[in-house]
């Protein structure tokens, strides 16, 4: 069970790299102070796994009962540099010495402009780049979308089925699925429209990458109209929606129909940036170069810090004031990004990320051939999922994806599904972490598999 190498590096703060489990999962004292959470944190606030964690570095997670915890959720898809990568940890200490707030709009500094200098480099495309700052997914892509408009001077936006884009009023207009996310929260804002994805699982075989984007094509030029669209906003491989990777071709023929249309083309890399997919951003993939990016999560090593990424001009078109923020591109959470970004680089996680994911599309695969109700393995890098379905191969089942969850939790392993369906299981475990510890995480899955059989 245990790994005792301590993490290096990006790893964090020096702890043993092994699942150990002294209680039950959830433990007496996460119980209790779980307890506690139940009084003060208002019902609509969610928890996945009630353990509350003490310390957290490399692939681990340790809680309050002295249980370590094999991490393969990276606070969805955002500590993939570790949890205290010495990179993120040095840099925050001294900012946070320095100054930890001025407004950027009131007073600017360096490490605002230093991020958008990073960004302007490591994003698709040699054009003229500049970039704002925000604090949340959600943000980025509403102010991505106000920043589309206005280059437009056009008001329609299309989205696609399963799409997840956030939980403000726009964003959640935009997002697919009801429950939990827009259950009871309308109305919501209008002249958004949605277009059929490419899910190669749930459809025809005959229909390709360039088949699927010409379909939604049709059904955008008929119902909207392409001089109506301001932008298209997707994710190159979508997230709560279930790791749903679109067929090759998808969107390179979309981002040729949106350039001849004038239209904006935006990438949502919030879920799929920073090295999480085998490439810095999963556009990278087949080369499409995005009119604008929104970016956060893998950006900063957990802090709160979200863009919007695109061509100068297109950036640009917006009156000096019309975007912003308090805490916008707050100068604590730039250090961080600036630390992460350095982490990413010097340990080559985009590789690291492509061996994490040939690991677990091995094992999973291998479980595949086991056990019928994985009715598909898929994802990029260290950003894959398998679909479980019932006994016709097809049909979704929740239940089950639940149960397998609930295993592993029980057994010290952090898991998360997702889907439309609520029937996929999602792995996003952080880039540093040990080839050993990933081994024993779907170890624990290979055991959920026989156990809820």
């Amino acid at each position: 069970m245990t790994h005792e190498a301590a993490t290096g590096g990006a790893g964090g703060p020096g702890l043993p790299q092994e699942r150990r489990l002294v209680t039950a999962v959830p433990g007496p004292r996460s119980l209790e102070k779980f307890a506690r959470r139940q009084q003060l944190v208002a019902a609509g606030v969610g928890t996945t796994l009630p353990v509350f964690v003490e310390r957290a570095g490399g692939g681990v997670l340790v809680d309050a009962d002295g249980n370590s915890l094999i991490d393969l959720a990276s606070g969805i898809a955002v500590t993939g540099v570790g949890n205290a990568a010495p990179e993120v940890v040095e840099r925050v200490v001294a900012q946070t010495a320095a100054f930890t707030h001025t407004c950027f709009m009131v007073t600017p500094y360096d490490g605002y402009v230093d991020v958008c200098a990073k960004l302007a480099e490591l994003t698709p495309g040699t054009h003229a780049k500049k970039s704002a700052l925000f604090n949340s997914g959600a943000e980025a892509v509403e102010n991505a979308v106000k920043i589309a408009r206005a280059a437009t001077g056009r008001t329609a936006v299309a989205v696609f089925d399963h799409a997840y884009h956030g939980r403000t009023n726009l964003t959640m207009a935009m997002t697919s699925k009801n429950m939990p996310y827009k259950q009871g929260f309308g109305p919501f804002a209008n002249e958004v429209y949605r277009a059929p994805m490419s899910y190669p699982f749930r459809e025809p075989a005959e229909i390709d990458g360039v088949g699927a984007a010409d379909r939604a094509i049709d059904l955008l030029e008929k119902q909207v109209g392409a001089a109506n669209l301001a932008c298209i906003v997707i994710e190159p491989i979508q997230g709560e929606g279930g790791f749903v990777v679109p067929a090759d071709g998808f969107l390179p023929r979309l981002k040729e129909w949106t350039s001849a249309n004038g239209i904006v083309f935006v990438a949502d890399e919030i879920q799929t940036g920073f090295c999480r997919t085998g490439d810095w951003f999963a556009v990278d993939h087949e080369g499409v170069v995005p009119d604008l990016l929104t970016l956060a999560k893998g950006i900063a090593g957990g802090f709160p810090l979200a863009a919007v990424t695109g061509t100068a001009e297109i950036m640009d078109a917006v009156h000096a004031g019309g975007l912003g923020g308090t805490y916008g591109g707050n100068p604590v959470a730039c250090a961080a990004a600036l630390g992460a970004m350095e982490a990413m680089e010097t340990h080559d996680l985009s590789a690291a990320a492509r061996r994490l994911g040939a690991v677990m599309t091995h094992r999973l695969d291998g479980l595949a051939k086991a056990h019928p109700c994985i009715g598909d393995v898929r994802g990029r890098g260290a950003m894959v999922a398998v679909e479980i379905v019932g006994a016709d191969g097809r049909l979704p089942d929740p239940v089950r994806a639940g149960a397998l969850s609930a295993y592993c939790h029980s057994q010290g392993v952090v898991t998360l599904t997702c889907g439309t369906y609520g029937n996929v299981l999602r792995f996003l475990p952080p880039l540093v972490m040990p080839d050993a510890l990933l081994e024993e995480a779907f170890d624990v899955l290979a055991e959920a598999f026989e156990a809820t059989a």
